[in-house]
């Protein structure tokens, strides 16, 4: 099974370049490009020389782009007004750089609970306003699953998709099986009350098509290594292999690399590599040992 990493944490500490130079070093087979930390990337007048390059260096060392994120953040303003519009600028540079999915944030516009449908309708017309913009670069759109700080307590509670039955609805729904994918976000799952195994195995193999591996502590968005929090990765990983899943493990785990200074970084990196490396196997492992 393949697996990757967020160049998120690198790229801000060596630029966007050298930061994934020194990933492709720590030995990952493939990488997702984080687009949300990279926006000078993909805005600048010479877009498209730098994505030739660092496609260039990852043909040299036998490296894809398995994903790309989205820029993402802000209030919903800001996202549909600023980040939303670069939209056809990330696809066309994910697909120069071989990306094979770009996960793409729902839209979100204040407060989840009680407003169900209306956001469902809204990302409906969302998603495939921008189907043609993904197809026209060769990638697929990837919807993921949200969560938000409840408006009274600020306790993390669902948001859009944080339900796997309501990211299969959206998926279902679109009905474009060449032009979006699901990535189901393992942490986030977790933050929401539920466990990550039952919403692997809610999705399937035919609509799963991306994960996002971190680790939490059911409270909190750590965002760090598996086996540094709360969630069960065996059983995650006899999910993974019960439902013969197709996809790649991508790790999301940046505030494990928040600890180590710039120098130290890249022997970080490695571990990450090897913990990533070790679900994978084991997932191709349960699953040889199924047949």
């Amino acid at each position: 099974m393949l697996y990757s990493s967020s160049t998120g944490s690198m790229c801000r500490t060596y630029g966007f370049e050298k930061g994934i130079s020194l990933m492709m070093d720590a030995g990952y087979p493939a990488l997702d490009l984080d687009l949300h930390g990279g926006i000078g990337a993909i805005t600048g007048d010479d877009w498209t020389q730098l994505a030739d390059r660092v496609k260039a260096e990852a043909d040299s060392r036998g490296v894809i782009f398995n994903q790309a994120h989205a820029p993402f953040g802000g209030e919903y303003e800001h996202y549909t007004s600023v980040l939303v519009p670069l939209m056809p600028r990330v696809f066309d540079f994910a697909g120069r750089c071989g990306v094979r999915q770009v996960i793409v944030h729902p839209l979100q516009r204040g407060r989840y609970y009680g407003h169900e449908k209306e956001l469902f309708d809204m990302n409906m017309d969302f998603y495939r306003g921008l189907a043609p913009f993904a197809k026209n670069a060769g990638v697929k759109i990837a919807i993921e699953n949200m969560w938000q700080n409840h408006p009274v307590n600020h306790y993390i509670c669902d948001d859009v998709c944080a339900d796997p039955h309501e990211l299969a609805a959206y998926y279902d729904t679109l009905d474009d099986p060449d032009t979006f994918t699901v990535c189901l976000d393992i942490g986030h799952v977790a933050l929401c009350g539920r466990e990550p195994e039952d919403a692997i195995r809610v999705l399937g193999h035919d609509r799963l098509g991306a994960l996002h591996i971190h680790d939490v502590d059911y409270i909190h968005d750590c965002h760090t290594l598996p086996g540094m929090e709360s969630i069960n990765w065996e059983r995650v990983c006899r999910a993974l292999a019960d439902i013969r899943y197709k996809g790649e493990m991508t790790l999301e785990a940046d505030s494990f690399m928040s600890h180590y200074d710039a120098g130290f970084k890249p022997i970080a990196c490695r571990f990450m590599c090897d913990c990533v490396s070790y679900l994978a196997q084991t997932v191709e492992k349960m699953m040889a040992e199924a047949e």
